[in-house]
Formats: C-alpha cells, sequence, structure tokens
C-alpha cells in the first residue's frame, strides 16, 4: 500500500487539514485511538482512519488471495470469503480490496489514468479545492447528504466527486444514495479511486448498485415492501396493527436509510465489502433482519412499545438502527441465512412492480376519463379542428431536441400534435391546450426543453434549458394528479435584466401569458386586461417572477403558480392578474412531473 501509518502523537510534521478528510470526531464509530494512514506522493490524497486492536487478529484472507480469486473469475469463492471475514473497521484491506470489488463492475474503457482530473478541470476550470461551497447535482437530495464525519475539506471533496460523476452520466437524474456512498468510499480511498469506484458502479451491466432515476427509486422501494409481506409477514401484520393510521408506503419509502443514515458506521462498513460485490441485493436482505430484528425488540422491550412508536413508526426505525442489538457479523450472518431470496426471484418483483407502475402512469395519462365540463365551452377545440389535427399528424413526430423549424402546419392555424407523448396530460388535453394557444404559435413545432422525469428536480437545470426560450409552455402534474399550468409569453432570462437604476427588475412578461387547469377541472384563465380597458393598477401585471430561490406566475394578493428551487414543491392561490382560483383544491401541492416546451422556430 502506497503511503505510511503514522500514529497520531507523531504527526508533528504533517498537516491533517491538507491530507486527511476524517473528521477526529469519527472517534466515535470506535473503541480503540485512531491511526491516520495517508499518502502525499501526487496531488491526490488518501484518507484513512484506522484503529488498531492489542493482540492477535484473527486469521482473515489477504488482498492477494481475493485478486487471484478474482483473476480466476472465481466470484462465488469471493463472494463466501467477503461475507464470513469480518475484518476490522481499522483493515488496511478495504483500501484495496473496494477498489478491486468495484473494477469488476467497470463497463467504460475510458477510465484512464488523469482521466478523473481532466474531468475535475473540466468542470471547474482547475483542480484546486475551491473554498466556497460547490452546487450540487440536481440528483442529490440535500436532506440525505450524509457525510459520517468527514471534514469540510472531506465534504467540499464529496461535494466535487457527485458533481463530476453528474457531468459524466447526465442520464442520473434522482440518486439519492450516491451522495453517502461516496462519503463512505473517501473514508478509505483517495478522491480519485472513490470516483472511479462509483462510476463503476453507475456503470454497471450486469448487476444493480445504485438507482438513477425517480422511477427507479419508487420501483425499488415498492419492490422492498412486496418482498417483506412475504419474507416477514408476521412483523408487517404487527406494525399495520399498531399503526391503523400509518400508510405502510410510507414506512418501506425510507428503507435504504434504515442502514444509510440508522446503522452504526462499522456494520455498514462490513455490509459494503459485500454490497460492492454483489450489488444491491444485499441491502434488500439487511433491510428484511432490521424488519425482523425490531418486530422481536418491540414485543419484548418497553422503550419501542405500541405506544411509544405507533405515531412515528418510519422515525422509530431509524432510531432502532442506531442502537441494533447485534453485532455487524451476526447481521450479515441472519441476511444471508434467508432463505428463497435469490437474485432471479428479486429481478422477477422487480420487473412485475416496474410494469405496474408504468402501465398506471400510462392510464393516468392517456386513458378515458369523465371530464368535468369547461368554465368555457368557447375555449374548447370543435371536433371538425381535431379531425384537421389527425389529418395531418401522421406526417410528423416531437422528438425531445428535435429541430425542423421547415415544417409547419400553417393550414387552419393548427400545429399537428397527435404524436406528442407527455407524461403530464391526454391527448384530448393537448388538444384543448393547442387551441388555447396565440394562432401563431400553433403553427410551430413544440419542443420538449425540460422535463423533471429526464432532467431531474433542479431550478438551476430549469434555466439552463429554458431561460432563452421565448414562449415557453409549462405543465405541471401533481402527487395528487391534478394538472395545470401557464403559458408564459416571455424569456425567464429577462430575470436577470436590470432597469435603468441598475436593479433587477422583480416581475416581467407580457399579457400574452395566461393560466390553465385541465384536470380535474378544464378552464383558461387569461390575463384580466384583455378584456378591460381601464388601468386594473399594478398587481393586474405581474406576470412572471423568478430568482435562485423561486419561480412565480401571477401575483396581487396572492401568486397564481409558486415553485420552489428543488421543483418539488409548489402552492397556488387566487390572484389579480389572471383573476383565477387556485389550481388545485389544497393551495399547496407536491410535484409529480413537471414538463416545460418551447416552439422552434417562434
Amino acid at each position: 500500500m502506497v503511503g505510511k501509518i503514522i500514529a497520531l502523537r507523531d504527526m508533528d510534521n504533517f498537516s491533517r487539514r491538507s491530507s486527511v478528510y476524517v473528521d477526529p470526531e469519527c472517534d466515535k464509530f470506535f473503541e480503540m485511538p485512531l491511526f491516520i494512514a495517508a499518502s502525499t506522493t501526487d496531488m491526490t490524497t488518501k484518507c484513512y482512519c484506522w484503529q488498531f486492536s492489542p493482540g492477535k487478529e484473527p486469521a482473515l484472507r489477504s488482498f492477494t488471495e481475493i485478486q487471484q480469486l478474482l483473476q480466476q473469475s472465481k466470484k462465488r469463492d469471493v463472494k463466501s470469503i467477503l461475507r464470513e471475514n469480518s475484518w476490522p473497521i481499522n483493515s488496511p484491506i478495504r483500501a484495496q480490496l473496494w477498489p478491486l470489488l468495484c473494477a469488476q463492475h467497470q463497463t467504460k474503457q475510458n477510465m484512464l489514468e488523469g482521466f478523473y482530473w481532466d474531468m475535475v478541470h473540466q468542470v471547474f476550470g482547475t483542480t484546486e479545492l475551491s473554498e466556497k461551497p460547490i452546487m450540487l447535482p440536481a440528483f442529490v437530495d440535500p436532506a440525505h447528504c450524509i457525510t459520517y464525519h468527514l471534514t469540510r475539506t472531506g465534504r467540499s471533496v464529496a461535494d466535487r466527486i457527485v458533481n463530476v460523476l453528474g457531468y459524466d452520466c447526465p442520464d442520473i437524474t434522482y440518486s439519492p444514495v450516491l451522495y453517502p456512498i461516496t462519503s463512505i468510499l473517501l473514508h478509505f480511498m483517495s478522491e480519485e479511486e472513490a470516483y472511479h469506484c462509483l462510476a463503476s458502479l453507475v456503470g454497471s451491466k450486469e448487476k444493480v448498485f445504485i438507482k438513477q432515476t425517480k422511477l427507479q427509486h419508487e420501483v425499488t422501494w415498492k419492490t422492498v415492501m412486496q418482498i417483506a409481506k412475504k419474507h416477514t409477514k408476521n412483523a408487517v401484520t404487527y406494525f399495520q396493527r399498531i399503526c391503523p393510521g400509518v400508510k405502510l408506503e410510507r414506512v418501506f419509502m425510507d428503507w435504504c436509510w434504515w442502514i444509510l443514515a440508522g446503522l452504526p458506521f462499522q456494520h455498514l462498513v462490513r455490509i459494503m465489502d459485500c454490497y460492492f460485490h454483489e450489488g444491491i441485493k444485499v441491502l434488500y436482505r439487511i433491510a428484511l433482519v432490521i424488519i425482523n430484528l425490531f418486530h422481536k425488540e418491540c414485543q419484548s422491550n418497553n422503550e419501542w412499545s405500541p405506544d411509544n412508536i405507533k405515531n412515528d413508526i418510519g422515525n422509530a426505525l431509524i432510531k432502532f438502527c442506531k442502537k441494533i442489538p447485534v453485532s455487524p457479523s451476526k447481521l450479515l450472518h441472519a441476511a444471508f441465512s434467508i432463505r428463497g431470496l435469490s437474485s432471479t426471484y428479486i429481478s422477477r418483483i422487480f420487473m412485475k412492480t416496474e410494469m405496474i407502475l408504468k402501465s398506471r402512469s400510462v392510464l393516468n395519462n392517456g386513458g378515458s376519463k369523465q371530464l368535468v365540463k369547461s368554465r368555457s365551452s368557447d375555449n374548447l377545440p370543435t371536433s371538425q379542428s381535431q379531425v384537421n389535427i389527425q389529418m395531418m399528424s401522421h406526417t410528423l413526430t416531437i422528438r425531445e431536441g428535435e429541430k425542423s423549424p421547415g415544417h409547419r402546419a400553417v393550414a387552419m392555424g393548427v400545429y399537428p400534435i397527435h404524436n406528442l407523448k407527455s407524461l403530464v396530460c391526454s391527448s384530448e388535453d393537448l388538444f384543448t391546450l393547442w387551441s388555447w394557444l396565440p394562432v401563431r404559435i400553433t403553427m410551430y413545432q413544440p419542443v420538449l426543453l425540460y422535463t423533471t422525469e429526464e432532467h431531474g428536480c433542479s431550478l438551476t437545470t430549469f434555466y439552463v434549458r429554458v431561460e432563452q426560450h421565448e414562449p415557453t409552455l409549462m405543465m405541471i402534474k401533481t402527487c395528487n394528479n391534478e394538472v395545470f399550468g401557464a403559458y408564459c409569453s416571455s424569456r425567464w432570462f429577462e430575470r436577470n435584466v436590470k432597469d435603468d437604476k441598475g436593479q433587477r427588475q422583480a416581475y416581467f412578461g407580457t399579457g400574452e401569458t395566461f393560466l390553465f387547469s385541465l384536470y380535474p377541472e378544464r378552464a383558461k384563465y387569461p390575463w384580466v386586461g384583455i378584456e378591460n380597458e381601464k388601468d386594473l393598477g399594478h398587481a393586474s401585471e405581474l406576470f412572471m417572477a423568478a430568482d435562485s430561490k423561486m419561480i412565480t406566475i401571477g401575483g396581487g394578493e396572492g401568486q397564481a403558480i409558486w415553485m420552489d428551487e428543488n421543483i418539488r414543491f409548489g402552492k397556488t392561490d387566487s390572484c389579480k392578474t389572471f383573476n383565477n382560483p387556485p389550481l388545485c383544491p389544497t393551495g399547496d401541492f407536491e410535484i409529480r412531473v413537471l414538463e416545460v416546451y418551447g416552439f422552434d422556430g417562434a
């Protein structure tokens, strides 16, 4: 191994601040004093946090033995060794073992020496670590940036790694577990090695390690729930009985945080030994053991009595994990003793769950449903106009980013949108919406600029992809299936335009902006000034506003549409600009999908 092992008391000539990413506070992970190992042979810095026990260590398999077995493709033997060999958390083997295990899943062939630092320079313009905070990519969940006592420098390194990974792997749109795994890796290896490990796990084709979209994330926790109903039936039935007001789904949505946020670090490290070789099925097994253990404790330990946990069983599970009453070895032994939980079985449950979710999505978006009558039937497209649209639709298909300025349907003032595939609304709703657009805009080809399903949930990404386009059509589907949105007449870039005094204008846009609702009610809400020639005051002209924290459409005694910087939560009120009611009954809403369209050539 590169680098020397240096006792803390012998570090007079060694700068821990610049070379070690692990905070001294991490002593709480261990029972013995810590030693630090560091390598400063190049611009990368290894950061190890080890503890050395007195006395003779048990005979454990060496890195060389495991390396030889992998070279001989004896992966089953390696699996047994990883499960049975409880290397101490201080063991230096992981500095070599984990990169080796991850590398076997590598699919990219461009991971040459210096590749990571080239990417760092490309993304940040320098390889020097900035003292300023680094904005995290959209796929990171800020609520779960677990660092496991990394230093401030270590956290900055973790931030940089996930940013580069997001740049190199743009298909990742939602992956909250990436950051915690990055932090764990940095306890045992250099920044560059940690990146290569993550890239290998993300790109793995043979085994699944890290889910990378919201759909996959949802399918995963629902798969765990289905498996638990079969393999921990008594426990699940018990929890449903004592917590009748709590939906089981709410408990299992946090299943991965029982492990990553709850379990002690020494348990987590041993789990990672197996996870980096076998994949996510290891975490499934651990989750089942946690459920069973918690069930047993609930029946014998007053701390976890029904009265104490029934109001917040999800939080109680994580608290239980922090004090889990078994050793890492016993936890793993119990996990791998579960029978009938093969990879084939898990894959079958996963695929079935995924198919159900996708089919529901299709039905919700494209199926026929009885619609509430529109407030203004004059705005609805006639059956003849729909026929005209359909007659032209076979020649044109809308694809994300496709550019076809020469193909416009001038006839009858409408564009053929029959082939437009939206996750927010049905084709019938699209016909209605198209009839509400300004006539000149219907002659241009719509282009999908941004969708949370593909591009993640980030206002920064929203601006990058949308801000230079004018006009734009914004459609929102909430978690309660309400569908509404706005036609925005001006560029979102105008939020940066300054007035004569050098100050940014709070609101911008024109009276062509309008709101709409498609479900449960169809209605268009145009600017109040269109049919009113008298001066209605400043409140009637608050069309669009935006900054780094939010976007707003409509104002005056309320905001018609407001969304936060994570494009996750929003609210809707009546406002004077459009004289609209709240666009969803509750006022507050959680966003399931946001789609924004531009118009090519407009």
